[in-house]
């Protein structure tokens, strides 16, 4: 997996012929579900298509969003999917306790990657982010978040937004993954949100249709002007150690430096 995937495109787990087109979409990461987007009668075969397809390595990293671990389905779900050599990684949802997390990683060596999508999640933020070395991500799930929270407006999520991508860079991951935009259709919308993601921290984004994908990529990917400001203040920090001033007035000090490398490393997707 690339260091900076960007796109991340769920596929429901029972329906495979939708599996095969998601792998060849474009995206950096394919999501399975076995979640929300499957229907209680439809748990085992979607278990069990996605253990066999998964028995193999895939021409993508490949998740797995197994079933919320307070219900009847995660149980199965985790020791199908312990290990198989096509799964990159394991998305667990509705997390509100590290303990959950330590729990998971005693079943599986597998990365997990958890959502948080109630208020005593985010209240756990930090904790959830340092509870194992096997975590390797948290993002929000903002559908499930907006009903417990009873917000109405979009404005009501951007407090537990910053929260969880503090939480995540102070436990030394990486800045987390936007959720999905519902409205497949909007993509003017799409990219009004992910603009206003990337200035809360978030890195990338999930999607739930391969026509939101480009418009995301762009989005998070930094603009000709951006990998120009931080060329010029990489070379101005060659020639000048220590903190100076451009000929424009800008300011330039070690934390600027950081900044413009970390934004040279995402133009080239290093």
């Amino acid at each position: 997996m690339t260091p900076f995937p960007l796109t991340w495109l769920y596929v429901p787990g029972d329906r495979p012929q939708v599996v095969t087109k998601a792998l060849a979409a474009g995206a950096d990461v394919v999501v399975i579900d076995l979640e929300d987007a499957v229907a209680p009668d439809r748990k085992e075969y979607a278990r069990a298509a996605t253990a066999e397809r998964l028995g193999e390595p895939q021409p993508v990293p490949v998740h797995v969003r197994v079933n919320a671990l307070d219900g009847p389905w995660a149980s199965a779900d985790l020791t199908a999917l312990a290990a198989p050599a096509g799964v990159a990684g394991l998305r667990v949802p509705k997390v509100t306790s590290a303990d959950e997390i330590r729990r998971v990683a005693a079943i599986t060596p597998l990365p997990l990657y958890a959502l948080l999508e109630s208020a005593l999640g985010i209240e756990h933020a930090f904790a959830i982010a340092t509870a194992h070395p096997s975590l390797r991500g948290v993002s929000l799930g903002e559908a499930d978040l907006r009903a417990d929270l009873g917000v109405r407006a979009d404005a009501g999520l951007d407090w537990p937004r910053s929260r969880v991508v503090v939480a995540a860079r102070a436990a030394g991951l990486a800045p987390p993954p936007q959720s999905v935009h519902p409205d497949i259709r909007d993509l003017e919308g799409l990219a009004s949100s992910c603009a206003h993601g990337r200035a809360l921290g978030f890195l990338g984004r999930a999607a739930i249709h391969p026509r939101q994908l480009p418009v995301i990529q762009q989005a998070y990917l930094p603009t000709p002007a951006e990998i120009e400001e931080a060329e010029t203040i990489i070379k101005a920090a060659a020639a000048n150690e220590g903190a100076q001033a451009l000929p424009d007035g800008r300011f330039v000090d070690a934390a600027v430096v950081a900044t413009a490398r970390r934004t040279l490393s995402q133009a080239r997707r290093e």
